[in-house]
């Protein structure tokens, strides 16, 4: 216990040293499109999702320091949270958009809701949507991603978060796959 409160002081000690809200996070590659539940969530292309701490005064991955080896939690936000892209939220802002699961239905995302940056960069794990997007305000969805809740208020660091996406049920997929298969062909035989 008292080994984890002094690590939470000195990551706020840190952070006020780099003047915190001068550093962010920022997912490095955007999520591939369309989205179904019961599918893992993957870059374009098939790459893992990548996150990084940003000096946001120089543009820089921070690589050093304590700030280099936080932990963040995965989120879903909803999807009109920040729709005119503007990075000037402050965290009720981003607290306020965050989606739970519908009454009675699994947790809404599954699998690994933690990263913890090595070097000032990490690697999403297995993120999984259980159920579609159709039932909440937006119709829509975010990741978001902060710093863990363990840190406290002290350290500030500007989260992160995708493009709003729609998250389909994994039944329209077969449909989708058809569809596309079927265009595929008209163009071979074209």
């Amino acid at each position: 216990m008292v080994v984890f409160l002094r690590e939470c002081r000195s990551i706020a000690i840190s952070t006020e040293k780099n003047d915190a809200r001068n550093l962010k996070l920022q997912l490095r590659n955007k999520l591939s499109l369309p989205i179904f539940t019961g599918k893992n969530l993957v870059g374009k292309g098939g790459a893992p999702i990548d996150i990084a701490l940003i000096n946001v005064a120089t543009g820089d991955v921070v690589t050093s320091g304590l700030e280099a080896s936080i932990k963040l939690d995965v989120l879903v936000l909803e999807g009109d949270f920040n729709k005119d892209d503007e990075d000037n939220w402050n965290r009720e802002d981003f607290e306020n958009y965050v989606v739970k699961e519908r009454e009675g239905k699994r947790p809404l995302l599954t699998g690994n809701l933690q990263v913890i940056l090595k070097e000032g960069v990490g690697e999403l794990g297995d993120l999984i949507f259980t159920d579609n997007s159709s039932w909440n305000r937006s119709k829509s969805f975010r990741i978001g991603l902060k710093l863990a809740s363990r840190y406290g208020a002290h350290a500030q660091i500007r989260e992160a978060i995708t493009s709003a996406f729609v998250v389909k049920e994994h039944r329209g997929q077969g449909k989708l796959d058809a569809k596309t298969s079927h265009i595929k062909s008209e163009q071979i035989m074209n």
